[in-house]
């Protein structure tokens, strides 16, 4: 295959059923190495992109009438990814992809430099970046996985706090549990028309837990890939107000119960390497690091001139 065989359109919502579908075969057949999770796709082009033109913004590749990748540029405002069909890694066509993207989200940001993440085991990946003038800065996540053939046990609360899944209405509860965890700006009709109205969302997979007062304390967002049985957490939080009270651990203890009933195997969670609060939740629930993702960048002003080489 040469570049000229890849044809690139803008994402469509009607798309993510056969997107996703298409994610779960790659990690079937590669593994999770470089893909992570089939819920971590919704997640990007709707949390991540925040009500953004995800038409612009997000990208898919395709040959004939199969997708063989996907960009979501504009992360963050200045982060993109790339996955690519497992066939097509360390080629022509990925290179042409990476190339693509940086250069759409150099264009969408006022930042000195692009930035994307890419396993610690993923040296394919790691090579091709390198090769385009990306330059290792930091480690970035920690990817955590947990057997859920192990024990999980019973969620404990304070008293008067219960935990339930997520409703359409809890909307403007949700922004602002999002906002005190994370220091986001969200507003409730934000977060209901970019993420919960949005295909792939659920509320009855986003678990809360409710304080006596009627805030959502805490929260978890599952993920569910049925094809290899594998759950995942995406994201995470606490309200500041109700920290240290075990109540995100909680909302897990329930999700993996569930996740447990429904036949998964293992469930995934990452974290900001430098979050040890995440470390130390994570740990105590059972899960164990499996793989770290490295953070590379490269400067602005050298993506146009890396299209040439």
């Amino acid at each position: 295959m040469t570049a000229n065989d890849l044809r690139i359109r803008g994402y469509r919502d009607a798309d993510l059923p056969r997107l996703t579908d298409t994610f779960a075969g790659w990690i079937a057949q590669a593994g999770s190495c470089g893909y992570d999770h089939v819920g971590e796709v919704p997640h990007r082009i709707y949390e991540n992109l925040r009500g953004r033109p995800v038409g612009e913004l997000v990208q898919l590749w395709e040959r004939g009438g199969d997708i063989i990748g996907l960009a979501v540029n504009g992360r963050f405002g200045n982060a993109f990814d790339v996955f690519t069909a497992p066939g097509l890694r360390g080629g022509a066509a990925e290179l042409t992809m990476l190339r693509a993207a940086a250069d759409t989200t150099a264009g969408q940001t006022d930042e000195g430099a692009v930035l994307t993440d890419v396993f610690d085991a993923d040296t394919t990946r790691i090579e091709l970046l390198e090769r385009l003038g990306f330059v290792r800065f930091r480690t970035w996540d920690h990817v955590n996985e947990r057997d859920l053939g192990e024990a999980v046990g019973e969620p404990r609360l304070p008293d008067g706090f219960t935990v339930r899944s997520a409703r359409l209405a809890d909307a403007e509860q949700l922004a602002a549990a999002r906002n005190h965890s994370f220091g986001t700006t969200w507003t409730g009709d934000l977060y209901r028309s970019a993420v919960m109205t949005k295909p792939g969302y659920d509320p009855g997979h986003e678990i809360v837990v409710e304080s006596p007062d009627g805030r959502i304390a805490a929260f978890a967002v599952c993920w569910i890939d049925r094809r290899n049985r594998v759950g995942h957490f995406e994201p995470v939080g606490t309200h500041r107000d109700f920290q240290r009270r075990g109540l995100a651990g909680a909302a897990m203890r329930h999700a993996m119960r569930w996740m447990a009933g429904l036949g998964l195997t293992r469930v995934t969670v990452s974290h900001d390497a430098e979050n040890v609060a995440a470390s130390r939740l994570y740990a105590s629930l059972g899960f164990r690091k499996r793989y770290e993702t490295y953070g590379y960048r490269r400067a602005i002003d050298t993506v146009r001139r890396a299209r040439s080489r």
